[in-house]
């Protein structure tokens, strides 16, 4: 390390924030490769007495300076908080797991008794968690309340490349949580967790009482994930908050989930739901479970399929018992859809995948209204046959422009490509930056699915690339703009998330028809500081890793 960077070293950690305990490097974007970077770090873990929380996230730990911090914490045996987040940017993936395992090591030596352990953020991906599924079972993690695992990529398995039933990364994580037993919030939001993984984190989650938050937004549950949380739900009595939004759970997993409200759940708060492909009568069984929750503060069905009608007869059942005030904004709901999916069978083979969505049309139509809701409003349309056996309604480009869904993509068939470019003016960036996040958001690693929305933007920017027309700088700047990494006077709202379009740019970046000039500046705004980036560190840290490389 060069003497400047020591001196800068030195000067952030005597602005080190030192307080009731805790001993933060937060955010100071220190590069601890080395056992001789991380010195200067080593030497306030150990002068520091009474330490009981460390904060690490934001910087960045290599494998050797991980040995030595480790070394360090082993005589640190009042060590009670971890705040390990976002503190791999630019590793390689093969080098978080040994990292994590020597920091495990630290504690366990130490006898150490965690209440609370964040590795957020770090997309380890699933072989990662074998970086600390021995912490999480030592005598260390008996005590833990928090765990959050925020956005780290684990996915179902073992490895993406692997077979399933490999070292099952939820499932390891679950055989560790039924160890625990103490744990009280769980966040796990955005990992690509399947129905199996899911089913396995249930059974454990009734080993742990204590649960008052369970955070699995973003995964994917499907109708056999829900029922098994559902079951899980029925033997808890301390949740004050349930967050399975954008989970497709579906209607079938809806009413699995009111059931388990309706006869307990005493403390709940919080139930989100959203984004979930419920129908209305099964959101109104949703909200007809409520009914006794005095303590309820916020129902989120918003992004489902309720309908106008049905948005206000959810309002009037609320309403009717005086909680109207808890529901949530319902202006992303979908419409009602006369389509009928049939979710038995789905997810039957673990090598399927999260969404299904190619399934067969004639495999479907047995409809949703078969899960026997308690309350059934009839809807005039569902008593035709042809509504329920019918095929997918047709979809064109602007139906999937104007509510863009993996479906709705798929539906368009070969054909998407070429209508994206013939019905966008690729000689303006602005409707180019719009098409391009419209295909972009529905990125799934669902191998159909991920095929037409890369094969769509490819072909879109390949032809605004070769334009001379076409202003490649404009199209970047407007295109950071709108996912909030670049302030405008315009006042943009910014995209929601920032996940598919990092994994679509990551892919783009990559080819012959990108200019390599945009590099640099897109470099830029990716690597600073930004919270919907950290979000989505796992996207982030794919696409840095290929940038740096070009």
């Amino acid at each position: 390390m060069a003497s400047e960077d020591i001196a800068k070293l030195a000067e952030t950690l005597a602005k080190t924030q030192v307080a009731g305990g805790q001993l933060s490097f937060k955010g100071k974007s220190l590069k601890l490769n080395t056992a001789e970077d991380a010195k200067d770090v080593i030497k306030e873990i150990e002068d520091f007495d009474g330490l009981e929380a460390l904060r690490l996230e934001g910087n960045t730990v290599g494998v050797e300076a991980a040995k030595v911090i480790a070394k360090a914490l082993e005589k640190k045996s009042e060590l009670k908080r971890c705040h390990w987040n976002d503190m791999f940017t630019g590793k390689l993936r093969s080098e978080i797991p040994p990292a994590l395992i020597s920091l495990g090591e630290g504690l366990i030596t130490a006898g150490e008794q965690l209440v609370e352990l964040d590795l957020s953020d770090n997309a380890f991906g699933p072989d990662g968690v074998r970086g600390f599924e021995a912490l999480l079972k030592s005598p260390a993690c008996f005590t833990l309340h928090e765990l959050k695992l925020n956005n780290c990529g684990m996915g179902i398995g073992g490895g993406w490349q692997k077979p399933p039933g490999e070292n099952d990364g939820a499932t390891a994580l679950a055989e560790a949580f039924g160890i625990i037993g103490t744990l009280e919030e769980v966040h796990m939001p955005q990992n690509g967790i399947n129905h199996p993984g899911v089913t396995a984190l249930a059974q454990a989650f009734s080993i742990n009482p204590l649960l008052r938050v369970i955070n699995l937004n973003d995964n994917t549950f499907t109708e056999k994930g829900a029922v098994a949380m559902a079951e899980t739900l029925k033997t808890l009595r301390q949740v004050e908050v349930i967050n399975f939004g954008d989970c497709l759970v579906r209607s079938k997993g809806a009413v699995a989930i009111a059931d388990a409200v309706r006869g307990g759940l005493p403390k709940l708060k919080e139930l989100n739901l959203s984004f979930c492909e419920i129908k209305r009568d099964a959101a109104l069984v949703v909200a007809e479970a409520v009914a006794d929750k005095a303590e309820l503060e916020n129902l989120d069905l918003n992004g489902n399929a309720l309908g106008e009608e049905g948005c206000e007869q959810l309002q009037e059942v609320l309403d009717s018992f005086n909680m109207a005030k808890v529901l949530a904004s319902l202006s992303d709901d979908e419409g009602e859809d006369e389509e009928e999916e049939d979710e038995e069978g789905e997810e039957d083979d673990d090598e399927e995948e999260e969404e299904d969505e190619d399934e067969e049309p004639q495999q479907r139509g047995q409809g949703e209204e078969s899960a026997t809701p308690s309350r059934k409003i009839t809807d005039p349309n569902s008593e035709e046959p042809a509504a329920v056996l019918s095929s997918p309604p047709p979809t064109d480009l602007s139906t999937f422009l104007s509510f863009p869904s993996p479906e709705k993509l798929l539906r368009l068939g070969p054909k998407v490509s070429v209508l994206i470019v013939q019905q966008t003016d690729t000689s303006d960036p602005e409707k180019v930056v719009s098409a391009f996040l419209k295909v972009a958001s529905v990125y799934r690693e669902e191998a159909s699915v991920k095929t037409a929305v890369l094969d769509a933007v490819d072909a879109l920017m390949k032809k605004a690339f070769s334009s001379s027309s076409f202003n490649s700088n404009t199209f970047l700047t407007r295109l950071l703009i709108h996912m909030g990494l670049l302030k405008s006077e315009d006042k943009i709202k910014a995209i929601p998330s920032l996940h598919g379009p990092l994994m679509v740019l990551n892919h783009m970046v990559q080819q012959d028809y990108f200019p390599q000039t945009l590099v640099p500046l897109l470099l830029a705004f990716v690597t600073k500081p930004n919270g919907a980036l950290e979000i989505c560190s796992f996207a982030r840290h794919n696409l840095l890793q290929t940038l740096y490389k070009i």
